[in-house]
């Protein structure tokens, strides 16, 4: 690489101001990232099965069993989601510490 390409692209990258630390670069954008996950695991795994289903229809003669992929896909999906964390509730920040339960660290304020 010539060294006035590399001083242009040292330039770009210094214009767009973005480094490691930046929270978007870093995969901090609450939530969407979690979000898109769960939307590709359950339309992946409907497309898939269903994609199975058509395959073993053509194959046996049958009609239903592209209905009974898309289920399982759909289901898969959700399992998936669910196991990699990825459904989890927050909690919201308007929460008091009474609506949560008792305290974990075994300290009861009780007289």
């Amino acid at each position: 690489m010539t060294l006035r390409k590399r001083k242009h692209r040292q330039s770009d990258s210094a214009s767009e101001g973005l480094d490691a630390t930046d929270p978007v670069e870093a995969g901090n954008d609450g939530g969407y990232n979690a979000g898109i996950a769960v939307f590709s695991y359950i339309v992946g795994g409907i497309i898939v099965w269903s994609l199975i289903g058509w395959g073993l229809d053509n194959l046996w003669g049958t009609r239903w069993i592209v209905l009974l992929g898309a289920l399982l896909g759909a289901t898969g999906g959700f399992y998936l989601s669910h196991m990699h964390g990825l459904t989890r509730q927050s909690t919201s920040s308007g929460e008091s510490n009474a609506d949560s339960g008792p305290s974990k660290d075994g300290d009861s304020n009780a007289k």
